[in-house]
């Protein structure tokens, strides 16, 4: 018997030191970040046990890898990676999973787009899409990770946020963020300019990547040179494995919906960004409250006029 098929039969939570499974409303948004870093058996066992629940809650991890036709060794390896010391502990999550969806309502609309769609239709999909994606970042980010990324970025003395396309734009979101509340920071929209102002950084200072394939070149590049001088550096992702958390000493995942034509992954990832950053800015506004305030409040001042009503 190998060491992984070995644990299943070990005492209900004996995993890994600091273990912490998902709980079972989580499973599903593990599946989907993760999904994309498995090898193809391992995403058949994902897919079949965030698909029914309740049908593989009652299989044992023979029956599981015969379903999905894989290994026993397969599923267990499959349940650490989702979070769970080992199959049994798996089975309780989708036990209780499935007794979650019996007793609410399962959505009303389906998350397809046609070309042909209302548009009352397509409101309706999209607001419940990005719904999900919210519940799935929100379940699926690490507090702790997000804590220590806070810490770094309320003390830093310079912040530089890297992102290109529809993350860039996220990169934008927050830096405004951060300077309202009279902290430095800058968001190059030129992956030059992004390397000749992290070769600046030094310890002290905060270096923030977003790239929901985590595999962006013109975002790895300046994280690296940020990271090689000694700044703290984050990584927003959609792949917790991805390249770019190399050299990333805090990771903070994004979930995202899955892709459409007419629904790409710029749209999702974004949505799902905004939310990991505005965490950040909520956290490091919290922690530099007393001169936070008074900068936004200076802020808002200082555009009132901009937002008055122009005289007939």
């Amino acid at each position: 018997m190998t060491e992984e098929v070995k644990e299943i039969f070990t005492p209900h939570g004996s995993g890994p030191p600091g273990a912490n499974p998902p709980a079972p409303a989580a499973l599903a948004a593990k599946v989907r970040t993760l999904a994309p870093s498995m090898t193809r058996s391992m995403q058949r066992v994902a897919e079949a046990v965030a698909g029914d629940p309740a049908g593989c809650a009652a299989l044992t991890v023979t029956g599981l890898a015969e379903l999905t036709g894989t290994s026993e060794a397969t599923v267990v390896r499959t349940a650490r990676l989702l979070g769970y010391p080992g199959y049994r502990d798996l089975r309780l999550a989708l036990a209780g999973l499935a007794a979650q969806q019996q007793s609410g309502r399962a959505p009303a609309i389906t998350t397809d787009i046609a070309v042909d769609d209302p548009i009352a239709d397509v409101v309706a999909k999209l607001a419940y899409e990005e719904q999900q994606t919210l519940a799935d970042t929100a379940a699926g980010l690490d507090t702790g990770q997000l804590g220590a990324a806070v810490s770094a970025l309320a003390g830093a003395r310079r912040t530089d946020v890297y992102g290109i396309g529809a993350s860039g734009l996220v990169a934008q979101d927050l830096t405004q963020k951060l300077l309202r509340i009279g902290l430095i920071a800058h968001a190059p929209g030129d992956p030059h300019l992004a390397v000749t102002n992290a070769v600046q950084l030094r310890a002290g200072d905060v270096a923030i990547a977003i790239t929901h394939s985590g595999s962006t070149g013109d975002v790895i590049e300046p994280l690296r040179a940020a990271f090689e001088r000694g700044a703290t550096t984050v990584a927003v992702t959609g792949r917790p494995d991805a390249p770019v958390t190399q050299y990333a000493d805090h990771v903070l995942t994004t979930s995202t919906s899955r892709e459409s034509e007419l629904r790409p992954a710029a749209m999702s990832s974004r949505t799902s960004q905004l939310l990991v950053v505005d965490c950040l800015f909520v956290g490091v506004a919290q922690r530099t409250f007393e001169a936070a305030a008074p900068a936004l409040a200076a802020s808002y001042e200082a555009l009132a006029h901009r937002h008055r009503s122009l005289p007939r």
